[in-house]
């Protein structure tokens, strides 16, 4: 009989933590998707298409060139769809696909745990610092 550890009902096998390539799979996709910029383009983008500009005043202190390589991957990634409508100037509008709106629940939630839980990682910070002597 093996073991089992249980979070939220999802059970796994301690022996399944550690495959290489689950590893690397799972190293991959949360480089990506536990980006700053990522998860800030993905809640942004969780209230509709928008347009590049109206994205970067959004997210505020994002450089363009930032938002372009954040978008690119997230195209490039299969969560983002960019649509291009030949106008005068063109306008461009990014949208989540059905992939990125999956990733909504687990962002919104992990900001949530953020946010509430600053405080405590900040008092745990000043406390470890303060033994650590600095």
């Amino acid at each position: 009989m093996t073991a089992k550890n249980t979070q939220e009902g999802t059970a796994l096998a301690p022996s399944s933590l550690h495959v290489p390539e689950d590893c690397r799979a799972v190293s991959e996709v949360l480089s990506r998707v536990g980006d700053k910029w990522t998860v800030l383009v993905v809640s942004t983008l969780g209230d509709g298409a928008k347009r590049f500009n109206e994205l970067r005043r959004a997210l505020g202190s994002i450089s363009q060139r930032m938002l372009t390589l954040t978008l690119r991957a997230l195209e490039r990634d299969g969560l983002v769809t960019r649509t291009v409508f030949p106008t005068v100037p063109p306008r461009v509008d990014y949208e989540l696909t059905d992939l990125g709106r999956s990733l909504l629940e687990p962002v919104s939630g992990l900001g949530l745990w953020a946010r509430t839980h600053r405080p405590d990682i900040q008092e745990a910070r000043r406390r470890f610092d303060d033994t650590a002597g600095k």
